[in-house]
């Protein structure tokens, strides 16, 4: 009888076979195609040979927009051609040529942890949608505030990256100030005429996203004052205190200074403790956007450059960067867990007051969010912070003979020396001749394309000063110096025979 069921189940809902089912369902569909995903993508690995596949991209987007969604096959089939067209023609991170971005090679843990997390499909909003997710990421979250030093009542949330947790510690600085000026609550009553007078103060290397919350708080991207950096990326203390002052003599209201643990370009870490004094002594909120350098802390040969990041009212973490998790796993840290009542709203069907269990909603700006806690705590577990610390005190430590190696090298002009895992140089004068500096930035720009494109080398650019550098993020610690060998003599043999082909 139980057998004639599930038959007759199976055919009244044909869609059965393409869920995970419970108790004494089938679960053949879900186990053959983990199997069969899993065999493909060892394959990948193990048949890699380049960053990228090399193919001509128009012909990989005509071939991706070719697809016929109105064509149903088995999902055995869409898995191997899911292979074939997208995994095989997608940047490899794992490659040791691939050192463009702040992506990093993801850990085993990690990935595992995205199968819990996408077959168990945590909402994190409510308890009851979450529940033992919920006082897990609440666990890790302490565990953050301790190991930031946060003090007793600080707390945090998850977020999807640097980009949300910047805004949410710029929207909690503008919502706090205008409490303090004016007992204006944003929240209820919006913005204050006064708001065209907020300023943000951040370093003219900090991260877009300063910007872009400015744009989307209300009070624009004019609001954004940027003060000036030395060779590193470092901001000028000096020209901070001077910058407060001014604008305070303007009539203007500062209501943040952002610091930066780990610029994009420079990875350089601010004077933290002394911004701290600056920002205290003109009651300032001081958020810190640590998203690249955070994983700093875990490092007991460099941990003390992040002194001051515990005196900030609002800390950004990416832990997909430097704590080698999947994308996208972050979280925002605050001095005053108090401060998180700015992003709680109540609904009867989700968060209601007074709800015996916590509800994580009350605390983010996204009602919707993934588990990504898991991968954290899974990390934390089977790797362990020290050894966490010792992959980035490894990345520091080769980027700079990489660093040392360019300076020997007359083919290449080294930026700055390194303060994190990034790189910044470019070609030598030797290569520049008689092309104007427009066209030797040029050079640079088509060089680092050809790399790309021919499947040798991800790499990336930047400007500084109005000069293109090319540029290393390492963040592989898999990594070890002969890979750089052919990466080296691939990027001098490339920039020759461009400028061949443009004589």
């Amino acid at each position: 009888m139980m057998l004639l069921n599930t038959l007759q189940q199976h055919t009244e809902q044909p869609w059965l076979k393409h869920f995970i089912q419970i108790g004494d369902g089938n679960n053949q569909a879900f186990e053959n195609a983990s199997t069969l995903t899993l065999k493909n993508l060892k394959s990948l690995f193990n048949e890699c040979q380049q960053p990228y596949s090399a193919l001509d991209p128009q012909l990989l987007k005509n071939t991706i927009y070719s697809s016929d969604l109105e064509s149903v096959e088995s999902l055995e089939s869409v898995i191997n051609h899911t292979h074939l067209l997208i995994a095989k023609n997608a940047i490899i991170v794992q490659h040791p040529h691939c050192i463009a971005h702040l992506n990093t090679p993801p850990l085993i843990s990690s990935i595992i942890a995205e199968f819990y997390i996408a077959a168990l499909n945590q909402s994190m909003d409510s308890w009851d949608q979450a529940t033992s997710a919920t006082y897990l990421e609440q666990f890790i979250v302490d565990w953050l505030t301790k190991t930031y030093s946060m003090g007793d009542h600080s707390d945090g949330v998850f977020t999807s990256g640097g980009t949300q947790s910047n805004f949410m510690g710029l929207i909690l600085a503008r919502n706090c100030f205008a409490r303090k000026y004016s007992k204006h609550n944003i929240v209820q009553d919006g913005l204050p005429e006064y708001c065209n007078k907020m300023r943000i103060i951040c370093s003219d290397k900090s991260h877009f996203s300063v910007q872009k919350s400015a744009a989307l708080m209300g009070i624009g991207v004019r609001s954004v004052v940027r003060v000036s950096t030395n060779i590193q990326g470092q901001m000028n203390t000096d020209e901070l205190q001077r910058c407060i002052d001014t604008l305070k003599e303007q009539g203007l209201l500062p209501i943040a200074i952002v610091a930066s643990a780990g610029t994009t370009d420079h990875g350089a870490i601010d004077d933290l403790q002394t911004i701290a004094k600056i920002a205290q002594q003109a009651n300032i909120w001081y958020h810190v956007d640590s998203a690249y350098g955070g994983a700093v802390i875990l490092s007991q040969q460099h941990k003390h450059r992040l002194s001051g990041i515990e005196k900030a009212d609002s800390v950004a973490i990416d832990f997909h960067k430097l704590f080698f998790q999947t994308i996208s796993c972050a979280a925002i840290l605050l001095k005053d867990k108090n401060n998180f009542k700015n992003f709680c709203l109540h609904a009867d069907y989700l968060n209601r007051k007074g709800d015996k269990y916590p509800n994580l909603v009350d605390k983010s700006i996204t009602t919707t969010r993934r588990f990504d806690a898991l991968k954290m705590y899974m990390t934390l577990k089977s790797v362990g912070a020290p050894t966490l610390g010792k992959m980035l005190d490894k990345l520091i430590r080769m980027t700079k003979h990489l660093a040392n190696r360019l300076k020997e090298d007359k083919n290449f002009e080294l930026c700055c020396d390194p303060l994190l895992t990034t790189l910044l140089f470019r070609l030598s004068s030797d290569y520049q001749h008689e092309l104007s500096d427009e066209k030797f930035n040029k050079l640079h720009q088509t060089l680092r394309l050809q790399l790309l494109t021919s499947g040798d080398a991800v790499i990336a650019e930047t400007k500084i000063n109005g000069k293109i550098f090319l540029k290393f993020t390492l963040l592989n610690p898999c990594l070890i110096e002969t890979d750089f060998d052919s990466l080296f003599s691939k990027i001098k043999s490339t920039a020759k025979k461009l400028i061949a082909l443009n004589s």
